[in-house]
């Protein structure tokens, strides 16, 4: 190798150290998978076993086995190790570009909407806001926004959605910023979900893991919705109550995605 050359590897850590502080972190394959499929500014990709993560790419994203082939880079699985906080089991990362703001405030706003946003009231544990990113990707909503403090694309939650921030609309929002559209706030004193239909424009409102929805929020309230649940039993985990309202949206509807084959990757 000519001396002025520098190794792939040493460029690729050397390349991550200057985009990483203003970079999002998809951290393992599955995150990179999903943020090159729905159009991310995927900066820069590396693996601590390359021909691991094509033989992944093979069996679980064909359609993207050549982009990942001229993308990734390999480095030792130490030199992972130092650039990762936690090193996902697969032994790739990225770095990537938000998605625009503009775009997201945008599909956010537009009326009609074809599909609800989903508001999530002052979450505090980011893995819920992953895992509700990904159903919300997952049935076609609109877009997650939040309120509150934690920020919607946290490594941690970044990680939960597999990538799937760059597939939907998610903003933090406050209060006064909220889109516009009728607001049906889940509240177990609320009408029985399945006696409402869910309009396309609706904002669906959840509120935090352990104390609900806001006050605040409660009172602009135009619905307010319950979910079935057995007696005794004091609540659902919050992404199995969006889940549970996106269905039946969709269920009523007839809007949503067209169901597919379910596939692990």
């Amino acid at each position: 190798m000519d001396a002025t050359t520098e190794d792939p590897a040493a460029a690729a850590v050397r390349q991550w150290g200057r985009e990483a502080p203003d970079a999002v972190l998809l951290d393992g394959f599955h995150a990179l998978k999903h943020a090159l499929r729905f159009g991310a500014p995927v900066r820069t990709a590396v693996a601590s076993d390359k021909a691991a993560a094509l033989r992944l790419a093979a069996d679980l994203a064909p359609d993207l086995a050549g982009t990942l082939d001229g993308l990734l880079v390999e480095i030792p699985a130490a030199e992972l190790r130092a650039l990762v906080p936690r090193v996902h089991p697969t032994g790739v990362a990225g770095l990537a570009g938000r998605r625009d703001r503009g775009d997201n405030l945008a599909a956010l706003t537009a009326r009609p909407r074809r599909a609800p946003v989903v508001v999530l009231d002052n979450p505090r544990n980011l893995g819920n806001v992953g895992a509700v990113v990904r159903l919300a990707a997952g049935f076609g909503a609109t877009g997650v926004v939040t309120t509150g403090d934690l920020d919607p694309w946290h490594p941690n939650a970044v990680r939960s959605g597999a990538g799937l921030h760059y597939a939907t609309a998610v903003e933090q929002l406050p209060y006064d910023g909220l889109p516009p559209g009728p607001r049906y706030v889940l509240d177990p004193e609320g009408a029985d979900i399945r006696a409402l239909t869910l309009p396309d424009d609706a904002l669906l409102v959840f509120g935090s893991e352990r104390h609900g929805v806001s006050p605040e929020l409660r009172a602009t309230a135009d619905h307010l919705v319950a979910l079935p649940m057995r007696p005794q039993v004091s609540s659902y985990n919050l992404a199995t109550s969006v889940a549970m309202a996106l269905f039946h949206w969709g269920a009523r509807s007839g809007a949503g995605p067209a169901p597919e084959p379910h596939t692990a990757g």
